[in-house]
């Protein structure tokens, strides 16, 4: 039994969460001064960015339309 299934918005979800949970706790911490920080951070965000316009560009439309026509009356 599957508890929670992980499709592309709540992976896209979870990972923008820890994004930000992660710049809120650097800020509290006084810890995104550090390179470190900031290159995980940053890269964190540029990795979900580049993610995301990458299934915007694959993402086809799906048309409903049958390729030919089925009437009866022929």
């Amino acid at each position: 039994m599957k508890f929670i299934s992980l499709n592309r918005n709540y992976l896209a979800l979870i990972f923008v969460a820890l994004i930000v949970l992660g710049f809120f706790a650097a800020g509290l911490a006084k810890t995104l001064d550090y390179v470190i920080i900031k290159v995980l951070l940053f890269g964190g965000f540029l990795a979900t960015t580049i993610v995301a316009i990458g299934y915007g560009i694959s993402n086809s439309q799906i048309k409903n339309r049958l390729d030919q026509s089925q009437d009866d009356l022929d």
